[in-house]
């Protein structure tokens, strides 16, 4: 795996002697960082070019980052050995790792990347899905860190940036899981049991529920798209609002929760406490149920009961595909809401809904609205997310490293 960034650019400036203010410094040592992490060792003029930059002030910015050890020059020998020695600069933060931990209904993954994104270590141990009891999930959860940190002082890393996606709404200050149906969890302090757990848990740790960090994942490989509706499952129902590039959060951090919207007002009670979610009518439990798959999710887990739920579908057995293409039906009204809400340039399906966007597509276009006339509006595309399983892992690493590479002269403290 390896992480990539877009080319950025910022405010050019001419020397270090202009580097008047923090902020403005601090932005372009940061895009300098950010080029190098994405398009690998390169020249001074070739950083001036690709960020706007003057090449004056790369080569001040240059020796701040050299001087504190994030950056290092090395020479090669340009025009196929023929030219003088061309000095590049590199990134030397090699002692420097991101750790993501995922927390979902079935396991906990850990995983280990280098700022340049290249993964140095996973592991995952599945934790049986004890209904309600979530002390037996966090012992799991601590295992899994214990082992990411033995890997990172074992390769000589040290963790900068720690994130624990959890696949449950999270809120609170400090931030714990608010509510999480798929375990029957109220309530949990997990960032508090995993520090009990693990003394040696790095105390820059922070939580994070999976959909806000998948979603900004899976916009960041889309161009040209500032609004972007993101609706997926797996465990749950879950989701996130991107507008003019930045994900919504809402006053309480809440927003995007599309698995409780009531869009069944006579329908089943919500363990949430409403009648008719989302996720009563169009939930993976519900979907696997329908499909004849009960048995195959107590067994041997959700993950492996909805890949062979897609694996029916493909195949066009009859009672999948139409479990399925029921629960198709409500996903698309929630749609007709969000997006007349929203107004978005794109809907975005993730989780295991990205490989079966079909049925979603039709049942959306059938009940599209008319604005003016006979003119129908120019509904969203849907599309299909491409990052899978590792949506929410790549988001909390690809955060990670943002947030380094936005100061990066403290990135070695």
């Amino acid at each position: 795996m390896s992480t990539q960034t877009s080319g950025s650019s910022g405010p050019a400036i001419d020397s270090a002697n202009s580097l008047v203010s923090g902020d403005v410094r601090r932005h372009n040592l940061g895009i300098v960082a950010s080029y190098l992490v994405s398009n690998g060792p390169s020249s001074r003029s070739q950083i001036a070019d690709g960020t706007g930059l003057t090449r004056g002030a790369v080569t001040a910015l240059a020796k701040l980052l050299t001087d504190a050890g994030v950056l290092r020059a090395t020479e090669t020998v340009a025009d196929g050995g023929k030219g003088r020695p061309l000095t590049l600069l590199e990134l030397a933060a090699a002692d420097i790792a991101i750790l993501a931990l995922q927390l979902d209904a079935d396991q906990a993954t850990a995983l280990l990347v280098s700022l340049a994104g290249d993964t140095l270590f996973r592991f995952a141990e599945h934790h049986g899905r004890p209904m309600g009891d979530p002390e037996p999930v966090l012992d799991v959860l601590a295992r899994v860190l214990d082992r990411a940190l033995a890997a990172a002082a074992g390769a000589g890393r040290r963790i900068a940036d720690l994130t624990v996606v959890v696949f449950a709404p999270v809120g609170g200050d400090p931030a714990q899981v608010i509510a999480d149906t798929d375990l029957a969890w109220g309530t949990v302090d997990v960032l508090g049991g995993l520090g009990k757990r693990v003394p040696g848990m790095p105390d820059i740790a922070r939580l994070s529920a999976d959909a806000p960090v998948a979603a900004l994942a899976e916009h960041s490989r889309l161009t040209g798209v500032g609004d972007m509706l993101y609706l997926k499952s797996n465990s749950g129902i879950g989701g996130a609002m991107i507008v003019d590039g930045r994900l919504v959060e809402g006053a309480h951090g809440l927003a995007g929760a599309f698995g409780h919207l009531p869009v069944d007002h006579d329908g089943a009670q919500c363990p949430c406490g409403q009648r008719g979610c989302l996720v009563t009518v169009a939930g993976p439990d519900v979907v696997l149920e329908a499909a004849g798959l009960g048995g195959e999710l107590e067994k041997n887990g959700l993950t492996s009961a909805l890949a062979e739920l897609t694996r029916r579908i493909a195949s066009a057995d009859e009672q999948a595909t139409a479990a399925w293409e029921e629960a198709a039906i409500w996903v698309a009204r929630t749609l007709h809401i969000l997006t007349m809400s929203l107004d978005p340039q794109v809907v975005m399906l993730g989780g295991y809904w990205a490989g079966l966007t079909g049925p979603v597509r039709k049942a959306f276009a059938g009940n599209r609205p008319i604005i003016a006339g006979t003119q129908p509006w120019d509904e969203p595309e849907i599309v299909s997310g491409q990052l899978g399983d590792d949506a929410a892992l790549l988001g909390a690493v690809w955060a990670a490293r943002d947030r380094l590479l936005q100061d990066p002269l403290h990135m070695n403290t």
